[in-house]
C-alpha cells in the first residue's frame, strides 16, 4: 500500500479516492501480486505461492477468452525481452503444467528469436471442451456475387477442394433454385469446429456433415453466416448482418473481377455496425498476375481511405497469422489472404486465422437473460421452435421467460421445452451463443422475428417512439419529416416514419437527431443499439440515443374501456316521428334579427 500513501490527496475528494482504492486492496488481497508476475522470467521454477497466483491469473484470463488465452513466454515488463534455451524450456515446461491443471491444452504457435540468442514463444492454452459445451465464433461472409463465398465455406467446411466449376458450393445451397442457378438467396449457416489442439475436426461422413458429431469434438465452432452477395437480395444481407449478430465479417473479393457490384456497400455495412472486417482474396490460381496486382492495389487504397482507416497487412507465412490475430480487434488491422478454392493454396494460413479468433461479446452469464429471436419454425411432433442468439445470461430448460412485445405491447409469461445448439440438445445456453428453443403452449402465429425472450427480472418495456442520431450514406433527394423507411435494428425489421428532426432536411452525407416512430407494432429496443435505414437507394446508418417507453393499457383496462361505451341501437334514426324532425328543423334555422 506504500505506492497508494505516497500520492498526496489535494482535496478531502482526493482523501477519500485514496481510503476507497486503499480498502478495495484490501478486499482483493492477490490483486498487487499480479504485476510481480510481469517479468519475463516469472514462470521459471516458481514457488508453490507465485504457481498458484500464475495460475490464478491464467484462469481469469481464460475465463475473460470464454475458454482459451494466448499467453507469451519470455516477454515482460523489464527490457530485456526473450530468454536463453534453458530457462525457456524451464518455463513452458511450467505453463503446461499449468495448462493440464486447468484441463487445458497449450499449443505453441510461433517463436521468435530475440537478440543475445533469445527466444520467446507464443502459446495458445485453450480448455478442452466438454461434448456438450464449446465456445462459439460467429462470422458474416460478404462481398459481390460470384466471389466465391459459398464456394470458400464449402472447402472449408468439407475438406474438399472445389473443382472450378461449383463442385464445393453444392453442399450448401438451402433451396432448389439456388442449386440451379449458383446464387445464395437466403441466409445460410455452415460450422467449421477446431479441438482444443488448433485441428480441424470437421469430417464428412458420404458427403454430408454431421453436425453433433463436430460439436461433440470441438472446443470452438465458427458459425459461418452465407450472405447473398446479388443487389436484389440486400435486404437479407442486412438482416444477417444485424440479426445474426456476428462477431467478425469476412469480405470476399473475386482475384479476376476486382472490388465491384455489391464489395463496398457490404464493406460501409460492416463498417457501419462496427463489425471488424478481414478480407480474402479468391480465385488467384485463374487471374492474371497484373490483374491481381491491380486489385489488391485498390484494395489496399480503400482500406486506407478517410471512410475506412484500417491497416492492410498481407498475410504471407504463419507469423503474419499470429500477430494479425491476437491484434485484430484492437488494433485496427485488416488481415488480407490470398486464397485458391482449386488449387487449396494459403487455406492453411485461412484455417490457422479462423481458428485463433476470439469472440467479441463480453462474458455475462450471471446476468439476466436476453434472447433475441431470428426466426420461427413449426416442426411435426415438437411444437413451436424458435432461433436465435443469447446476449446476455443463461437460460436453460424449463426456465419460465417472457415472450413479446405483441401487436399490443405486451409479454406472455412462457416455459423453455428444450434447447439445441447447432442441432445437439444441451441444457443450457450461455450469452454470446446462438441456440433454438422449444416453446410451450404458444402457436408460431404469435412470434415473429424481431421479438425478444428475457427474464422477468428486466421487467421489459416496449417503445413505439425512439431518437436515434444518424447518418445519411446515399439518398437521390431531401430527406424531410413524415419519410417512411425501413429500420433494421438487431433483428427487428420494420417501417417507421420520422416524427421530428433536428434538421429541416437531409441530403447525402448530413448527420441528425431523429424521433422515429414505427408503423406496425411496438418493439423491444434499447439504447446504444446499432441501425441501419433503408428504402431503396437511400441507406442511413446510426444508433438509437434515448426509447420512449410506452406503458401498453392492461386487460382490465381494455375490459372496462369497452363496457364503458354507449350502446346505440340499431335503426333508432329512422324511427324518429315527423313532429321530432319539424322541431329539430325550426331550431336549426337562426332567428332573424329585431330592428330597433
Amino acid at each position: 500500500m506504500a505506492h497508494l500513501v505516497d500520492q498526496t490527496p489535494s482535496s478531502s475528494a482526493g482523501a477519500a479516492q485514496l481510503f476507497a482504492a486503499a480498502a478495495r486492496m484490501d478486499d482483493q488481497p492477490n490483486a498487487e501480486d499480479f504485476s510481480a508476475l510481469n517479468r519475463s522470467n516469472a514462470l521459471i521454477s516458481p514457488s508453490e505461492e507465485e504457481f498458484d497466483l500464475i495460475l490464478t491469473m491464467i484462469k481469469g484470463r481464460m475465463e475473460e477468452g470464454r475458454g482459451e488465452t494466448i499467453y507469451e513466454v519470455g516477454v515482460g515488463d523489464d527490457s530485456d525481452a526473450g530468454l536463453p534455451e534453458d530457462e525457456l524450456q524451464a518455463s513452458l515446461a511450467t505453463l503446461e503444467s499449468i495448462s493440464s491443471t486447468l484441463d487445458a491444452d497449450c499449443v505453441r504457435l510461433r517463436e521468435k528469436t530475440c537478440e543475445g540468442d533469445k527466444k520467446s514463444v507464443v502459446c495458445l492454452l485453450r480448455r478442452r471442451a466438454d461434448t456438450r459445451d464449446f465456445m462459439e465464433v460467429r462470422v458474416a461472409v460478404v462481398g459481390n456475387v460470384d466471389a466465391g463465398k459459398s464456394t470458400l465455406l464449402g472447402v472449408l467446411t468439407h475438406g474438399e477442394l472445389d473443382n472450378g466449376r461449383g463442385f464445393a458450393r453444392q453442399k450448401l445451397f438451402r433451396h432448389k433454385h439456388e442449386a440451379e442457378s449458383g446464387r445464395t438467396s437466403s441466409v445460410g449457416n455452415d460450422i467449421l469446429g477446431f479441438n482444443s489442439q488448433g485441428e480441424v475436426v470437421n469430417q464428412p461422413d458420404h458427403g454430408s456433415l454431421d453436425w453433433i458429431k463436430v460439436c461433440e469434438e470441438s472446443s470452438k465452432v465458427i458459425t459461418f453466416i452465407d450472405l447473398a452477395g446479388h443487389e436484389k437480395y440486400l435486404k437479407t444481407t442486412v438482416f444477417g448482418m444485424t440479426g445474426h449478430a456476428p462477431d467478425f465479417g469476412m469480405l470476399m473479393v473475386g482475384a479476376n473481377a476486382g472490388i465491384v457490384g455489391m464489395t463496398k456497400e457490404h464493406l460501409g455495412l460492416a463498417l457501419a455496425l462496427s463489425v471488424p472486417v478481414f478480407v480474402v482474396v479468391t480465385k488467384i490460381d485463374m487471374s492474371p498476375a497484373n490483374v491481381l496486382q491491380e486489385t489488391l492495389k485498390l484494395l489496399v487504397k480503400i482500406l486506407k481511405s478517410p471512410g475506412c482507416r484500417k491497416v492492410p497487412v498481407m498475410v504471407k507465412s504463419a507469423d503474419d497469422v499470429v500477430i494479425s490475430a491476437t491484434n485484430f480487434v484492437s488494433e485496427r488491422l485488416c488481415p488480407i489472404f490470398q486464397v485458391s478454392n482449386v488449387t487449396g493454396e494459403n487455406l492453411d494460413y485461412l484455417k490457422m486465422f479462423l481458428n485463433l479468433l476470439s469472440t467479441r461479446s463480453p462474458n455475462t452469464d450471471n446476468s439476466p437473460a436476453e434472447f433475441q429471436i431470428d426466426d420461427t419454425y413449426s416442426v411435426p411432433g415438437v411444437g413451436t421452435v424458435v432461433s436465435g442468439t443469447c446476449f446476455k445470461g443463461t437460460i436453460r430448460v424449463n426456465d419460465n421467460m417472457l415472450l413479446g412485445p405483441d401487436p399490443l405491447g405486451h409479454f406472455l409469461p412462457l416455459a423453455v421445452k428444450s434447447i439445441h445448439r447447432k442441432r445437439m440438445p444441451v441444457n443450457e445456453v450461455r450469452s454470446g451463443q446462438t441456440a433454438s428453443f422449444s416453446l410451450k403452449k404458444i402457436k408460431r402465429s404469435q412470434i415473429r422475428k424481431g421479438m425478444v425472450m428475457v427474464s422477468p427480472a428486466l421487467n421489459p418495456q416496449c417503445c413505439w417512439e425512439f431518437e436515434g442520431e444518424i447518418l445519411v450514406l446515399h439518398h437521390p433527394t431531401t430527406i424531410s419529416t413524415r419519410y417512411q423507411a425501413m429500420v433494421h435494428c438487431g433483428s427487428i425489421r420494420q417501417t417507421a416514419s420520422i416524427i421530428r428532426m433536428s434538421a429541416e432536411c437531409l441530403r447525402t452525407g448530413d448527420k441528425a437527431q431523429v424521433l422515429f416512430r414505427f408503423v406496425k407494432h411496438p418493439e423491444f429496443l434499447k439504447e446504444g443499439q446499432k441501425l441501419v435505414f433503408r428504402e431503396g437507394r437511400t441507406k442511413a446508418v446510426g444508433c438509437v440515443t434515448k426509447i420512449l417507453t410506452y406503458h401498453p393499457p392492461t386487460q382490465a383496462q381494455l375490459k372496462a374501456k369497452i363496457t364503458s361505451k354507449p350502446t346505440h341501437q340499431r335503426g333508432e334514426g329512422k324511427k324518429r316521428s315527423g313532429a321530432n324532425a319539424a322541431a329539430s328543423t325550426a331550431s336549426a334555422v337562426p332567428p332573424s334579427p329585431v330592428k330597433a
